[in-house]
């Protein structure tokens, strides 16, 4: 794993966390496109990837047994998100209930919003 995708995994890790602790979105909204988008995983290869970033807070789930029995789960990536995806939750949910409620809502809506977008797009 080079540095360039070591810093794209720390981003994509610190900044899940921080939208799922601020609007309380799913990770795998956020992670698995941009798994895909900036590091050209396959579907399949992003959403095993995801799932078993969730293995040691969640628990190991039946889902990622499946991924990593099929080679689709990138163990080096899960790793390195792990850690920033927690810091970027606990600050996400900092943030989140210092702010007004209202914006918390048009900040979720936006967010779901442009993904919806981009993956319609496809762009």
């Amino acid at each position: 794993m080079d540095t360039n995708t070591v810093l794209i995994l720390l981003a994509i890790g610190i900044g899940a966390g921080f939208i799922s602790g601020l609007v309380g979105v799913g990770g795998g909204v956020i992670i698995v496109p941009a798994l895909v988008l900036f590091l050209g995983l396959t579907q399949q290869q992003a959403q095993g990837t995801r799932t078993a970033l969730f293995l040691i807070p969640l628990s190991f789930a039946l889902a990622a047994w499946t991924y990593h029995k099929s080679g689709n789960i990138q163990w080096p990536y899960v790793f390195v998100m792990l850690v920033t995806f927690m810091a970027g939750s606990f600050f996400g949910s900092k943030v989140a209930i210092s702010i007004d409620q209202a914006i918390v809502k048009k900040v979720f809506g936006g967010f779901l919003l442009l993904i919806a977008l981009k993956l319609i797009l496809g762009k």
